[in-house]
């Protein structure tokens, strides 16, 4: 089957690219054009008509890519053409009309890909990343999968684990050869060795999710304190009703920010307080949640009513800043064990000491990713997989020492399989629909 799809933006644009892969590809070129294939990898500009009436659709550059030295490792082709609605729904409409083409689903052409060998899962993923990348900080983590350095690694950690399990099954194997007592002593090293590698890997901080995903910050605190008003001055931007009615915000609402490159997601939640409205309350747990949830809490209390005790203490206790706003109101100084915490005195309505506040969450960001030079771990996936190895590595040498082989060469068989699967060298197609199905269509 051949498959085909717009692989730039939907919408009205200068170009648009239309990408064709598998055999009937070269036709596809030749029933449009009326002429034979170009040269591989040579733009050369023809006429692009309708199949049976020959009639012009536009003028554009045909790009030929022959497998397998292709992105997909298939016969590949691209049509550039102008970039309007017409002239896209037009020329897919006369591909679809040859034989065996249809539509591409997302992610189908790197699915394509990986199946043919040219790239690994790892890889695969790093592409859908750097598509959605919305900051630096995020391009550059999935420019560093893409180069190899994770799937390098796993490989390593995998060829260590399939030498420990040929030892392991030639002992079951040939349970009389008396094996050197030396190559007992290698099997341990190299297992404990491959184990503390891999614990290494997931004691991250799960840094390269956050990257990946959005650093996350909860504006909580009791209501009427400013939170709302909070939330909008960050994203410049009327996101949230501002009212003086207290517990105007009943659900959550996040917002999607780059500050100094780094990806950041701001929620506002419910102002915590007793309350006997269902919907409110229901509102406040959501607040909790997302605060137990955050990478960082700003925790916003007025000025002229500061009460820390309760819920407030507790929110305060790890990854928090304490947000004191309505500095405007206030007659005298803070209180003394207030300012031995981690605060800033704002005023949002001067919009007073705002920048100090945002200069601690960027230090705050600056901190958490100081390691980003070591991250090999982006998404849930990975660390799933790594902890299962982890715990299959424990069950070996556990049974390593009791001599017990038969059970030792399954669970380091397991081990291997999870290692393998995180850059796709087993059988991996029950992972491969939800890893692809993030994919724009067309690429």
């Amino acid at each position: 089957m051949t498959i085909y799809a717009l692989s730039t933006g939907p919408g009205v644009s200068g170009v648009a690219i239309i990408r064709i892969s598998g055999p009937e590809a070269s036709n596809v070129i030749k029933s449009l054009t009326g002429k034979e294939i170009p040269k591989p990898r040579m733009a050369i500009l023809r006429k692009i008509n309708y199949i049976n009436t020959s009639e012009l659709i536009d003028e554009g550059i045909i790009i030929w890519f022959p497998g397998p030295e292709s992105y997909t490792g298939e016969d590949m082709a691209e049509i550039h053409v102008h970039g309007g609605k017409a002239v896209v729904l037009a020329l897919q409409k006369e591909i679809s009309k040859i034989k065996n083409c249809r539509l591409a689903e997302p992610g189908e052409f790197t699915k394509l890909a990986f199946q043919n060998g040219k790239i690994n899962l790892l890889k695969a993923e790093s592409i859908a990343d750097l598509i959605s990348a919305e900051t630096e900080i995020q391009r550059l983590q999935a420019v560093k999968i893409m180069k190899g350095k994770s799937s390098e690694k796993f490989n390593e950690l995998r060829e260590k684990l399939l030498k420990l399990l040929s030892f392991v099954e030639a002992k079951i194997d040939f349970p009389d050869e008396d094996l050197p007592e030396e190559n007992f002593k290698r099997l341990k090293k190299d297992s404990s060795y491959v184990l503390k590698e891999i614990n290494k890997i997931l004691n991250d901080q799960k840094i390269g999710e956050i990257i990946r995903e959005g650093f996350k910050i909860a504006i909580v605190g009791p209501t009427n304190a400013g939170k709302s008003s909070l939330l909008n001055n960050l994203s410049n931007r009327e996101v949230a009703i501002v009212s003086e009615i207290a517990g105007t915000t009943r659900d959550v609402i996040e917002t999607h920010l780059n500050i100094d490159g780094y990806p950041v997601i701001i929620s506002d939640t419910a102002g915590i307080r007793d309350s006997k409205d269902e919907i409110e309350k229901k509102g406040i747990k959501l607040s909790l949640n997302k605060a137990e949830n955050a990478d960082l809490k700003l925790v916003v209390v007025d000025a002229k009513n500061i009460d820390l005790s309760g819920f407030l203490n507790d929110l305060l206790k790890n990854n928090a800043i304490l947000v004191v706003n309505k500095s405007d109101l206030l007659k005298e100084k803070l209180d003394s064990e207030i300012s031995k915490l981690n605060h800033v005195l704002i005023s949002l309505k001067d919009n007073l000491n705002v920048d100090e506040l945002i200069l601690k969450i960027k230090n705050n960001l600056k901190n958490k990713f100081i390691s980003e030079e070591d991250i090999l771990i982006t998404r849930e996936r990975h660390r799933q997989h790594l902890e299962q190895c982890a715990d299959h590595l424990k069950n070996f040498e556990d049974k390593n020492n009791k001599k017990d082989f038969d059970k030792a060469a399954e669970d380091i068989r397991l081990a291997t399989r999870h290692l393998g699967m995180i850059v796709g060298k087993v059988d991996v197609e029950e992972i491969l629909g939800n890893i692809f199905n993030d994919f724009c269509i067309g690429k």
